[in-house]
């Protein structure tokens, strides 16, 4: 039988999953990083639905011409107005195996300046 083999960013994924959990009361922010754009959600795991989503697409063109490390504490401080509208404040980083530096680190602290909790 073959063997199946996980990456690294698979590995660190699975672990940090296993401990997170975004409830009613504290949903899950999560990052998706794609070489081109980048994406943040907010996830309540017991219903299964997306709360609050925001990405670079969403950006204005003036926005768009900034570094991605800009843009990405852009798309953070978006995603925190969309989520203070449905009355969420706190919420669980889940950075979804991607180490926390970079675009990632510039996601979260641009939605800790927008008003979110973690």
């Amino acid at each position: 039988m073959k063997k199946v083999y996980r990456s690294q960013k698979d590995r660190r994924r699975a672990k940090l999953r296993a401990k997170i959990e975004g409830t009613n009361s504290r949903p899950r922010l999560v990052v998706f990083r794609s070489t081109r754009y980048i994406y943040g959600q907010i996830i309540d795991d017991k219903k299964r639905e997306t709360l609050v989503s925001a990405s670079e697409r969403d950006l204005e063109a003036k926005d768009k011409e900034l570094t991605k490390t800009a843009q990405a504490e852009m798309v953070g401080r978006k995603l925190a107005m969309k989520a203070e509208k449905r009355d969420i404040k706190k919420v669980v980083f889940d950075r979804a195996g991607y180490k926390y530096h970079g675009r990632v680190k510039a996601l979260a602290e641009g939605a800790r300046k927008g008003g979110l909790e973690f």
